[in-house]
């Protein structure tokens, strides 16, 4: 019903321009929906909507944004299906294995986990004779990706509103489809006009308007380390607060008295989730030199498990990958890898068996790798693990961290004590011990080229922020 409109100061309005994108099923390779695709104009009136709104929605209460919160969350209740239905389509994601059971169900946990936070947050307090206030940041451009629509847009939506920020979203135009009901959900649920805005279109014709809009106070960006990149150049002209979560090559270590059986089928199929679409993906298994064949042998028994094939079928595990363009990059890495002398273990180039159409990738595993090997260094974004021996304890942590990124880290050990003390060694911002999953209440974000700042719970709220000394303010 929307998909040629604009979400802007609480109405759905007509685009200024004429310009469609498709939207393509990437299992089917066929066009699902055409959108609407912004420009400038569109951007400025999105924008203004955003400033005007903001005096009245920072001056809120805590109360009243806690109210909406609950309002949001039962409407997104109802159209939690709807929600997994419009990811599943646009992306390909499995829908009972992943769209409904986690991608759908990551946006409405970080609203509550935003409401939780919001709840306790100290937002002002006293230092001797001067009082420290914590203040809404101001207009935010919210750029997200594709391959978690609902949590990321929700880890950054939710945080904005709960600080008291207006914003606009601009999300990928190859997943737009569930921004569209978000945008219905925010609706039913009572944000006040112009607090959230959407925009649909491609990065030249509105992220990069929005990153250098001179009345845009906080850039929030999450997509590639190039795109980051563009985003922080288009917002230092105006000095914007930018926050950046990035890509990611993350280490997943077995120490020699890790439960390697368990260790091993849980790092391959936690790497395959998604299609191996994930930011955070434990694509680099460093095991010791002398396990290297039974490691070899247990990640090839665990990625025979995946059942690749159509999302909308039960028994699928793994979707295709979500678009074209990434289909592409995936294969050339895997014949890249090949062609470097990284030994296959399975998988491999090409369609998987019994399909002939569709964004599909053979689940695959290279053994034998280097740390100086592409397949090592780069971000694939596919499901296509890399499995590295270390002679030793030293070498492992050097291994994981010789790396432009450092986003996550992954540790087995037999030994708590042992496993949190390489834990802590490892530069990255978030470590599993053990196959510890993720906590949507604690921080969430990178060091190095992984990213500035961090998401998710209070940690989110605090992006959304900028802090302001009154001094001489004496007893509250």
């Amino acid at each position: 019903m929307h998909l040629q409109q604009f979400y802007i100061g609480g109405q759905w309005v007509a685009p200024s321009g004429t310009a469609r994108l498709d939207v393509i099923n990437p299992a089917t390779e066929e066009a699902v929906a055409s959108i609407a695709a912004g420009g400038p104009t569109d951007v400025e009136r999105a924008v203004a909507a955003a400033r005007a709104a903001f005096p009245a929605y920072a001056a809120t209460s805590r109360e009243e944004r806690l109210a909406l919160f609950e309002r949001i969350a039962v409407a997104y209740k109802k159209r939690f299906d709807d929600m997994a239905k419009a990811i599943s389509a646009e992306m390909g994601a499995p829908y009972k294995h992943l769209a409904s059971s986690a991608q759908s169900g990551s946006g409405l946990n970080h609203f509550k986990a935003a409401a939780r936070a919001l709840a306790e947050f100290e937002f002002e307090y006293s230092q001797g004779d001067t009082r420290i206030l914590r203040e809404a940041a101001g207009v935010c451009a919210l750029i997200t990706p594709w391959n978690w629509p609902a949590n990321q847009m929700a880890c950054k939506v939710a945080p904005a509103l709960a600080a008291g920020c207006t914003m606009v979203l601009k999300p990928s135009e190859l997943a737009p489809l569930s921004a569209i009901v978000l945008a219905e959900i925010l609706d039913d649920a009572g944000v006040p006009a112009g607090v959230f805005n959407l925009v649909n279109g491609d990065g030249a014709g509105v992220g990069a308007v929005l990153s250098a809009h001179p009345d845009v106070d906080m850039v929030s960006f999450t997509g590639s380390t190039r795109a980051g990149r563009a985003v922080m150049k288009a917002a230092a002209d105006t000095i914007k607060k930018v926050s950046l979560e990035l890509g990611g090559k993350s280490a997943n270590i077995l120490l020699d008295d890790a439960d390697f059986p368990r260790a091993v089928k849980q790092g391959v199929l936690t790497l395959m989730t998604n299609s191996g679409q994930n930011c955070n993906a434990p694509s680099r298994m460093l095991v010791p030199r002398e396990r290297l064949a039974e490691v070899e042998a247990l990640a090839a028994a665990a990625a025979a498990k995946v059942v690749v094939g159509d999302p909308q079928v039960e028994t699928t595990t793994m979707g295709p990958v979500a678009n074209r363009a990434q289909f592409e990059r995936v294969q050339a890495f895997i014949s890249g890898a090949v062609a470097e002398g990284a030994r296959l273990v399975t998988g491999g180039p090409g369609l998987p068996e019994g399909l002939e159409k569709g964004f599909f990738v053979r689940p695959t595993i290279f053994s034998g790798v280097t740390p100086a090997m592409t397949i090592a260094r780069e971000e694939v974004f596919g499901p296509v693990l890399a499995i590295l021996p270390y002679a030793d304890e030293e070498e492992a942590v050097r291994i994981a961290n010789d790396t432009v990124y450092g986003l996550s880290g992954y540790v087995s050990s037999g030994d708590p004590a042992r496993a949190r003390a390489v834990a802590r060694r490892l530069r990255t911002g978030n470590v599993h011990l053990n196959g510890a999953p993720l906590d949507s209440n604690g921080p969430f974000g990178g060091y190095k080229q992984s990213g500035l700042g961090r998401e998710w719970g209070g940690w989110g709220l605090e992006e959304f922020l900028e802090v302001k000394a009154i001094l001489g303010f004496g007893e509250a």
